[in-house]
């Protein structure tokens, strides 16, 4: 079973025992531009996992490149010490471990480095929207030197391999690129020019790290901006690469970092598997190993991969952030035990835009592997723990109780476990969600947690079944926000048709108050039920929070598609219910204006109220009783899957 999965493939001098990397992604783990004992446990936990190769995060070449604040500067000395304890502790596994290295040119802004940012032409980037300066000869010369310098620092610190980042937020991408390399000298011009930067880069890094290390160039198959690289020039920098002759292997990439982020790391409403047309137009064209991306979420992808022939190793990424153990599961056949990646973009790539830390939204573990978070910690006391609702929240705190030793049952009133986890994933294209609960529910069972369905939890059932601890996880419920009035009909939250409860028809106006999925998902299903969609919100943007998971993009082509309506800076002032049907009137808060809908249906996407009423009445009759989630304080899966984690493990 898997058997290209567990075939070792050499990359110079260097040996992987399995296709699965752990390939180069931002973490925001350092700190003052020093890697930390964070980098060491989080690297080490997916080595210990089995990975066949872990590629780091990257390493700044030169001071000029400084995009944000939590960037390992690889040009200071002192970051030797930090990139001993990383290559120490993946190597305790017998994993090798290479550096990504890079200088992210125009792809950047002058807050953090107070001086002008570096590029091929005065091009300025559409995200920091910051025109940079046009790099002298002298300069060029800098940035090679630079590179060597960071390659040597790898070197002594134990790395195994460089991988030169020449893919969606690099300098080198910049030269590499049409649309924005406008230079007339040797620089600028052809692609044998556009390419010179990046063959000095090679023949400098090789220089200094001989025959030891492995070297690698991670490319851009398709940037999806105008006049940039596409596919066929990807494929003929990749021959270019391959005639330096100093070169161990290929790594790809799709998208810009700062123009099209939603295509590199993909949402779950982008398919699996979608960027594999460029590693397999890269490897038709060139005999080095080549790895692909693109959403793996299981080994049956990744092996399908290998065996059709698209790439020679497999970089699975959030796939490993969710489980470190991704690769030892799925070696011995344990693929059903797998805790799979949602593709969610919550914890990963949307704590990265807030620069945060990066997490995971159902592993609670993952950004605090150095805390010891998520280990266990058996007790001498062993207790009978109750855990009232079956949700994200309710479901953790067994399993951190639970692994911890104490006797847990779950009591969920529903038939089926999942909470408001489980209707969100209704929606056809937010399906994945739900294998948060499909993860949760296999770890429960392993670890011998009893969940009892259908059973509602009241103090009295509380005193017949005596336990030691109560945690309550009941979530929160619809609220009617104040300008609804009692007596109003067609009128609904959006978690009544996602259930069914309610079916609206017609014209539908859905009032966004939370800035997330809620209005955007249900609009989508009501328009694609032959409803008229209009999506109301008191922000700048619908689905504002869309952004940080890079769900923007897809969700406005959606939408034009369908035909929904997305009008902004509407504050919902009441709803006149009559004869004819309801009236709603909205205040337009930049102007002061009103203005008016007559929907056949309002469709409610507003804060609920937390279900506190059985901690309230366990806490006042002296229980040892905890809540968390949305019935402390309703808020997203994140916030519930945290809390429940240390809610079990204090037990």
């Amino acid at each position: 079973m898997y058997r290209y999965l567990w075939t070792p493939l050499t990359l110079g001098p260097v040996t992987v025992r399995n296709r699965i990397v752990f390939s180069a992604h931002l973490t925001n783990y350092a700190r003052d531009g020093k890697p930390t004992e964070q980098h060491a446990a989080y690297y080490g936990a997916r080595a210990a996992g089995g990975a066949g190769l872990i590629i780091t995060e990257e390493h700044s070449t030169h001071p000029t490149d400084w995009p944000y604040e939590k960037l390992i500067h690889g040009f200071h000395r002192d970051v030797i010490p930090g990139y001993r304890r990383i290559t120490d502790e993946v190597h305790r596994h017998g994993v090798p471990i290479f550096a990504q290295i890079n200088h992210n040119g125009g792809q950047a802004s002058s807050m953090y480095s107070r001086l002008p940012v570096w590029a091929p032409s005065p091009v300025a980037d559409p995200l920091f929207r910051e025109v940079p300066k046009a790099v002298s000869h002298a300069e060029i010369a800098d940035i090679v030197a630079g590179y060597a310098l960071v390659a040597e620092h790898c070197a002594e610190g134990g790395f195994d391999g460089i991988e030169l980042q020449c893919s969606h937020s690099s300098i080198v991408r910049g030269f590499l690129s049409p649309a924005t390399n406008k230079r007339t000298d040797e620089y600028g011009g052809s692609l044998v020019n556009r390419v010179r930067i990046l063959a000095e880069i090679v023949a400098a890094v090789r220089k200094v790290v001989g025959n030891r290390l492995a070297l690698g160039v991670r490319i851009c198959g398709d940037e999806f901006i105008d006049g940039g690289t596409t596919i066929d020039e990807a494929v003929e920098v990749a021959k270019l690469v391959e005639a330096t002759g100093q070169v161990d292997y290929i790594n790809t990439s799709i998208g810009v970092a700062t123009a099209s982020l939603f295509m590199i790391e993909a949402s779950m409403h982008i398919p699996p598997g979608y960027a594999m047309f460029i590693p397999s137009a890269i490897r038709k064209a060139v005999d080095l190993p080549v790895v692909g991306v693109g959403r793996f979420k299981d080994p049956l992808q990744a092996e399908r991969a290998l065996e059709e022939g698209h790439c020679d190793l497999v970089g699975v990424v959030r796939g490993q952030i969710a489980d470190p153990d991704f690769a030892s599961k799925s070696r011995s056949r344990a693929t059903e035990d797998i805790r799979l990646c949602l593709s969610c973009n919550q914890e990963c790539v949307g704590r990265m835009g807030l620069n945060r830390w990066l997490g995971c939204i159902e592993n609670p573990r993952t950004g605090r592997e150095s805390q010891g978070v998520g280990l266990s910690r058996p007790t001498s006391k062993r207790r009978n723990v109750m855990v009232v609702g079956a949700g994200p929240a309710g479901l953790q705190a067994a399993i951190a109780a639970a692994r911890n030793g104490h006797t847990v049952t779950v009591y969920e009133k529903e038939p089926v476990p999942g909470g408001q986890v489980r209707i969100a994933a209704s929606v056809p294209n937010r399906a994945e969600f739900g294998d948060m609960i499909r993860n949760q529910i296999i770890e429960c069972q392993r670890l011998g947690v009893t969940i009892e369905y259908g059973v509602g939890v009241w103090p009295g059932l509380v005193e017949e079944k005596k336990p030691d601890h109560v945690v309550v996880a009941m979530g929160a419920e619809p609220q009617r926000p104040w300008w609804v009035p009692g007596d109003a009909q067609r009128v609904c939250d959006v978690r009544d048709v996602l259930t069914g409860a309610a079916s609206p028809t017609g014209a539908v106006v859905v009032i966004d108050e939370i800035g997330f999925h809620h209005a955007t998902s249900v609009g989508e299903l009501l328009a694609d039920r032959g409803c008229s969609v209009e999506i109301v919100t008191p922000g700048m943007v619908v689905g504002q929070d869309l952004g940080i998971t890079l769900d923007m993009e897809n969700w406005w082509m959606r939408a034009t598609k369908k035909g929904i309506v997305q009008t902004t800076d509407l504050v919902p002032m009441g709803l006149e219910v009559g004869e004819a049907g309801n009236t709603l009137n909205l205040l337009h808060h930049p102007t002061g204006s009103n203005v008016v809908r007559a929907p056949d249906w309002v469709v409610l996407a507003v804060p609920g109220g937390p279900v506190e009423w059985l901690y309230s009445d366990l806490k006042a009759a002296g229980w040892s009783v905890d809540r968390v989630g949305d019935c402390l304080a309703p808020r997203r899966a994140h916030a519930a899957v945290v809390e429940g984690e240390r809610a079990g493990a204090s037990v």
